[in-house]
């Protein structure tokens, strides 16, 4: 079935260290295997069924590469929540959303997660298990979000089911700032949640859901079936194993 999705390739500002470190003009443009990150994400979305790729950029050496790559360029926004925003204005709903950094994207990963989609919500993110990961990627280094049900980490893959997503959207706005210290952003749930995160009695799943009803929206999350789906390039180090991963 065909979807659309939006790819965030914007830019944070200031340089960034791993273009520097690839000698790229931007990180969606570092060449993995021959193919630029940006490509290998919008190729994986197009086999998996996408019939309308957009991507949000921020320079326009992107926003050509996009455009060559028979994808629709965006003017990015401050920020991926405010890009991924916009872009749901623009595309509509639903809308599956990605990151042009994760170089390792697989068809079968979005179709699985697509066919995994509980019903009835309006937002879904794709996270994996430590467990699963470790035993794809055992080299690895993730940041885990450590809750009751294991510990799990962010594939940078969500579906907006329907328009209420944009209120999620807003949410993920206001705490963007606090996307590597998870406790904080539980701490918005008030302090008996806090506690019971600290106290590693939160789920995951309920952590999530209770942060979808604190924005007025159905949020659910689905397991990854491939622990490698949680590897994206935010580091040099993390360029350097992609790249040793797709050699094998």
């Amino acid at each position: 079935m065909s979807f659309t999705a939006l790819v965030l390739a914007g830019s944070r500002g200031g340089g960034d260290p791993v273009a520097a470190y690839a000698g790229a003009a931007d990180k969606a443009l570092i060449e993995i295997g021959g193919a630029t990150m940006l490509a290998r994400v919008v190729a994986a979305l197009r086999e998996a069924g996408a019939g309308r790729i957009a991507v949000s950029a921020s320079s326009p050496a992107v926003a050509d590469h996009a455009a060559a790559l028979g994808a629709e360029p965006l003017a990015a926004a401050a920020g991926p929540s405010r890009s991924a925003a916009e872009g749901l204005a623009r595309l509509g709903a639903p809308m599956l959303l990605t990151t042009a950094d994760h170089a390792l994207l697989r068809p079968e990963w979005v179709r699985a997660f697509l066919a995994d989609l509980p019903t009835g919500t309006d937002i879904a993110a794709l996270l994996a298990r430590r467990e699963a990961i470790e035993a794809a990627v055992p080299e690895t280094r993730r940041t885990y979000l450590r809750f009751a049900d294991g510990d799990w980490s962010g594939c940078n893959l969500f579906h907006l089911a329907t328009p209420a997503a944009a209120r999620a959207l807003a949410l993920w706005q206001a705490v963007e700032a606090d996307r590597k210290r998870p406790w904080r952003i539980v701490r918005r749930l008030g302090p008996a949640m806090l506690l019971a995160y600290l106290a590693r009695r939160l789920t995951l799943a309920d952590a999530v859901a209770r942060l979808g009803a604190r924005a007025g929206v159905r949020a659910a999350i689905v397991a990854a079936q491939d622990g490698r789906a949680a590897i994206d390039v935010d580091k040099p180090a993390d360029l350097d194993l992609a790249r040793r991963l797709l050699a094998r």
